[in-house]
């Protein structure tokens, strides 16, 4: 794990970083890197916990990002804001635009953030970054993308490869 202390806000950074591996504890990622079963009411509580946390954070300093906390725990913030309510990824999305525009976090994160709100708005996604399990064994399957033609153009936009060359999207045989 990267040095915190070399940060503006150190503790923060740490704090962010906890929360981010209660986060992934809760989905059954396990620090040796094993997965065990998920538990969803764990899920919930860290989630509800970590977007509560997540917005004390903001409303003190605003959106945590790089020169703040540095980019492993930007990227946790990030990473909690995937997992917390539609309502508050609502609000981060403006954050994040503005911390993107500023240097202070990844336009990718920006993009997969814009699909995750769109898909939960029964609408189109703009980058392709989100998948829906074909729950048969053989992968994956691309959610709705608004005009396909310009897609990857789009993604290269925002600093993510092609579509046709994610890895997610390979089918099993």
């Amino acid at each position: 794990m990267p040095d915190p202390t070399q940060t503006q806000q150190p503790d923060l950074a740490e704090h962010l970083l906890r929360r981010m591996a209660a986060n992934q504890y809760a989905r059954g990622v396990r620090p040796n890197g094993t997965l065990a079963c998920r538990d969803v009411e764990l899920m919930r509580t860290v989630d509800t916990d970590n977007t509560a946390a997540l917005q004390r954070i903001i409303d003190k300093h605003g959106w945590p990002g790089l020169s703040l906390v540095g980019q492993q725990a930007a990227n946790a913030a990030w990473l909690i804001t995937q997992h917390a309510g539609l309502d508050f990824q609502l609000r981060a999305l403006d954050l994040i635009r503005d911390a993107v525009e500023h240097g202070e976090a990844a336009s990718q994160h920006l993009a997969i953030l814009t699909d995750r709100v769109l898909i939960q708005q029964e609408q189109p996604q703009l980058y392709g970054t989100q998948y829906l399990d074909r729950h048969d064994g053989r992968g994956y399957q691309l959610w709705e993308v608004f005009d396909p033609d310009n897609l990857d153009a789009r993604r290269a936009e925002v600093g993510l490869g092609p579509a046709a060359y994610d890895p997610k999207l390979r089918i099993r045989h």
